[in-house]
C-alpha cells in the first residue's frame, strides 16, 4: 500500500508514521528526516536546504523531488511505502503522480491530520530533540526522565532554530497557502481521509487504521 501521511507540522504526523510502520509493514519515508541527516553531514544538498529550514520556509521543488524518486525506487518501496513531508505543493504531487505512473503505481490513501493554529504553536515551542538520535520530547506533555537529557541516547536535547513562535508562524502560513490544497487533489482521486490530530494518539491512529484498511 501506498500511503501519504499529511497535516501542518506538530500535527503528531511523527508518531502516527511509526504506528502506520510498525501496523502496515511499509518503510516511512520521510523527506525532514533525509534533508537533517544532509544537513549533519553538510552536503551541497543540505547546506541549501538548511537555509531554507532554518528560515521557516518549503525547501524548493528542485531539492527535493528528486532524493524522493530515488528513494522511492529502493528494494524495501515495492511493495508499498509512508511518505510523511511530501508532496507539499501541486507541482510536487503532479509529479509524484507521473513518477509512480511509470512503474504502474498509484497513492492508494491520503490521511490528512487536522488541529487548530494555536494547540500546535504551544507543542512547536515546547518541543525539545535529540541531534544524535532523532528522539522528540516536550517540555510540557512528554517530558525525558532527566530533565534536557535524551532518554534513549543520553544526549543533550536541544531546541531547533525553527522551532520559535515566528519561524513557526511562517512555517503554518506556507503550509496553508501550498501544501493544504494538495488535498483537494487527491479528493478528486477519491483516496483523501480526514483525522482530528488534537484527539489522543490511541484514537487519532484508530482513526487512520479505519481510513487504511478502507483503501483500496
Amino acid at each position: 500500500m501506498n500511503i501519504i501521511l499529511m497535516g501542518p507540522p506538530a500535527a503528531g504526523k511523527g508518531t502516527q508514521s511509526e504506528l502506520i510502520v510498525k501496523n502496515f509493514a511499509v518503510p516511512h519515508i520521510s523527506t525532514g528526516d533525509m534533508f537533517r541527516a544532509a544537513i549533519s553531514n553538510k552536503t551541497p544538498l543540505g547546506l541549501k536546504a538548511q537555509e531554507y529550514i532554518n528560515a521557516g520556509l518549503l525547501v524548493p521543488d528542485e531539492v527535493t523531488i528528486g532524493l524522493v524518486e530515488e528513494r522511492l525506487c529502493q528494494d524495501d518501496c515495492k511493495k508499498g511505502f509512508l511518505l510523511d513531508g511530501f508532496p507539499r505543493t501541486i507541482p510536487q504531487a503532479e509529479a509524484l503522480d507521473n513518477m509512480l505512473a511509470k512503474f504502474n503505481r498509484r497513492i492508494n490513501a491520503v490521511v490528512l491530520m487536522t488541529a487548530d493554529d494555536e494547540v500546535l504553536t504551544e507543542r512547536i515551542t515546547s518541543r525539545r530533540v535529540c541531534p544524535e538520535c532523532g528522539a522528540s520530547y516536550n517540555i510540557n506533555t512528554k517530558k525525558p526522565k532527566v530533565d534536557g537529557i535524551c532518554d534513549v541516547c543520553g544526549h543533550e536535547l536541544i531546541q531547533r532554530k525553527d522551532d520559535n513562535a515566528e519561524a513557526f508562524k511562517v512555517r503554518l502560513d506556507a503550509y496553508a497557502k501550498q501544501t493544504f490544497p494538495i488535498a483537494e487533489h487527491y479528493a478528486k482521486q477519491n483516496v483523501l481521509g480526514k483525522v482530528d490530530a488534537l484527539q489522543s494518539i490511541e484514537q487519532v491512529f484508530a482513526d487512520i487504521k479505519k481510513i487504511l484498511l478502507e483503501a483500496k
